[in-house]
C-alpha cells in the first residue's frame, strides 16, 4: 500500500505507524475479509465514514484503498465540487449522484459506489432562489438505494458525529448510522502536509 501511495503521491508518502490499525481496518473492509471484519466489528455491507482532523490523510487513504477493493471500486468526488455542479446544473446534480435506480432496475446492474470527500466543506446553496443542502439530499436518496439495492457510499469528513447532526439534521445522521462503519483518526493526529 505504501508503494502505491508513493506512485500516486510521490516518494515522500508514507503510512505512519500510529495509523497502522486504522489502515488495517480499511484494508479488511476493502478486500471483504469476513472473519476479520466480524472480529473488528465492521459490517461489509456498509460503507466507510472516515473522520479526523485536517491534514491527517483521510483523502489519501480513501483514494488508495479503492485500488485494493476486489469489486465495486468507487469513484472519489469532492463535496465542494458537487456544490459547484449544483450551482451550474441545479437539481439534476442530486439525481446524478443519488437516483440511478431506474437505469439500474432496467439493466440489473449493481449501483455505482462513490466516496464523497470532505463532507461539511460545502455550504447550503441557492438555485434560482431555492436553498438546498445538496449533500443532505444526496445522502437521503443514497440511503434508500442502500436499503433497497445495496448501493455503497463512503465519506471523509473533519466533522464529528455531533457536528454532522447539527449541520445535516437528525434524519441524515440517523440514516448515516445505518449506512456507515465509522472509522476515525486520533483527534490529536497532526497535519501531515509539508
Amino acid at each position: 500500500m505504501e508503494q502505491k501511495g508513493k506512485e500516486l503521491y510521490g516518494e515522500g508518502f508514507r503510512i505512519w505507524k500510529e495509523n497502522h490499525e486504522l489502515v488495517y481496518k480499511l484494508l479488511v473492509h476493502a478486500v471483504g475479509d469476513k472473519t476479520n471484519a466480524e472480529r473488528l466489528g465492521l459490517d461489509l455491507r456498509k460503507g466507510v465514514l472516515l473522520t479526523g482532523p485536517i491534514g491527517c490523510g483521510k483523502t489519501c487513504l480513501m483514494n488508495l484503498i479503492r485500488f485494493f477493493r476486489k469489486t465495486d471500486r468507487y469513484i472519489m468526488k469532492s463535496c465542494r465540487e458537487i456544490s459547484f455542479e449544483f450551482i451550474r446544473d441545479g437539481y439534476e446534480v442530486i439525481q446524478r449522484y443519488s437516483t440511478q435506480s431506474f437505469f439500474i432496475y432496467q439493466t440489473k446492474k449493481k449501483p455505482r459506489a462513490h466516496c464523497f470527500d470532505d463532507l461539511g466543506t460545502e455550504q447550503n446553496l441557492k438555485y434560482y432562489g431555492n436553498e438546498c443542502n445538496v449533500m443532505a439530499e444526496i445522502l437521503l436518496s443514497r440511503y434508500e438505494l442502500f436499503i433497497y439495492q445495496g448501493m455503497m457510499t463512503h465519506l471523509t469528513s473533519n466533522l464529528s458525529a455531533g457536528e454532522i447532526e447539527n449541520y445535516y439534521g437528525n434524519r441524515v445522521r440517523s440514516r448515516m448510522r445505518q449506512m456507515f462503519n465509522q472509522l476515525s483518526f486520533d483527534k490529536n493526529s497532526k497535519d501531515k502536509r509539508v
